[in-house]
């Protein structure tokens, strides 16, 4: 029992800042981005695609939505029972137009949404509305395995799991048909679990004695880096595709956690040590691990951004709160990004490599926001669904 609750303490699933004492509700941060942001009107005809777009542009850090003296002026039309027109004005001037087909009519506009970010940014970024999320939830009152579009639509949310137990990280597929998660409802003890999404089924991925979790998927798929204690301590596997081929790669003492991959598949990532867990990176075929040195006391729960190979975004603890950080190997340093009043953990990359999802956590409740890592704006995600954490982003 003492191994499984030092693994919790180190993956932060147990997170409990003292400063957190008092706080009530997880809501919005606001934050003066005007000086960064690109000024936009965004509309359409239609009632739902109006709202769906307003709400998607209202998360982007990089736009500011506003009725007059904009730069780009974005309108979306239905075009087909699943198609969507957008259509961008610059001034009195057409600037760029596209129609887009999607699986309906809203992800449709979330792809058009994608289109005019592409087409408007100036920055070379890459949309990211029409990301997937893998998430926890406790609708049920346990803590199960949901997926969703970004936004929660309408008859997006799904729930995966009914293990009426404790459910765990689980992680996408590179192809997006896949979940790895780690659950307790067949032994009692955390195992690695598979689910195929096309047809439901799942199957034990790993199940070894002592702890199973932390699966990821390699960028290519090929792979899933693992945490086992079958051999006494916590340390690093990576096994192939269907969980076989099990392959030890670190080899210490020290407690480690959340393993993820380099977005090239060459090097992992991963939290070691306690009880302040550092951030460490070794070849992918094994060796002796190197600390990152972010700055900060504790670090842990790593993903490396496939948008920008050069950060890798982290939980930290600063100013006796948990928040989010991003450690740049240019400047070979972390960097606190949330600035959140509560506790900000497990953050998993948008496709662009600016924004991305994390959980916010006061005493009372837990919930998803997507944060823009360059103006500090941060926005909640799935207010109605009710207590989610450790979303996971897919980006098709």
């Amino acid at each position: 029992m003492q191994t499984f609750l030092r693994f919790f303490f180190c993956a932060g699933f147990l997170l409990t800042s003292a400063s957190a004492q008092g706080i009530r509700n997880v809501g919005p941060i606001v934050v003066d981005y005007n000086s960064k942001s690109l000024p936009i009107r965004v509309s359409s005809t239609v009632a739902e695609l109006n709202t769906l777009a307003l709400v998607a542009f209202g998360t982007h850090g990089r736009y500011r939505l506003v009725a007059s003296d904009y730069t780009f002026d974005i309108r979306f039309s239905q075009a087909g029972p699943t198609q969507v027109r957008v259509d961008i004005m610059k001034g009195a001037s057409a600037f760029a137009s596209a129609t887009v087909a999607g699986q309906n009519l809203r992800h449709a506009l979330l792809k058009a949404a994608d289109v005019a970010v592409e087409k408007t940014n100036g920055l070379g970024l890459k949309g990211f509305f029409t990301a997937r999320l893998a998430f926890i939830g406790e609708r049920t009152g346990k803590k199960e395995v949901y997926t969703s579009d970004l936004f929660f639509s309408p008859g997006q949310v799904k729930q995966i799991t009914r293990d009426n137990a404790s459910a765990l990280a689980p992680r996408w597929s590179p192809d997006g048909s896949r979940l790895l998660y780690t659950s307790f409802y067949k032994s009692g003890f955390p195992d690695i679990f598979q689910i195929d999404l096309n047809t439901n089924n799942r199957t034990t991925f790993v199940s070894f004695r002592g702890l199973n979790t932390g699966a990821r998927f390699s960028p290519n798929g090929q792979q899933v880096a693992m945490i086992l204690s079958g051999e006494g301590s916590q340390e690093v596997y990576v096994s192939n595709a269907q969980g076989r081929q099990v392959s030890r790669k670190t080899r210490s003492s020290a407690v480690k956690a959340s393993p993820g991959w380099s977005p090239d598949g060459g090097r992992l990532v991963f939290a070691m040590g306690e009880p302040s867990p550092q951030l460490y990176v070794m070849s992918a075929a094994g060796g002796t691990p190197t600390r990152l040195v972010t700055g900060f006391t504790y670090a842990a729960e790593p993903d490396w951004s496939r948008g920008n190979p050069n950060k890798i975004a982290c939980t930290v603890l600063s100013a006796r709160r948990y928040q989010i950080a991003v450690y740049d190997f240019a400047q070979g340093k972390g960097t606190v990004v949330s600035g959140a009043p509560f506790d900000a953990a497990m953050p998993s990359w948008l496709a662009d490599g600016r924004h991305l999802v994390y959980t916010a956590r006061s005493r009372t409740t837990s919930g998803l926001h997507i944060l823009d890592t360059e103006t500090g704006k941060s926005t909640q995600i799935g207010a109605s669904f009710g207590l989610s954490m450790e979303a996971n982003v897919w980006t098709p």
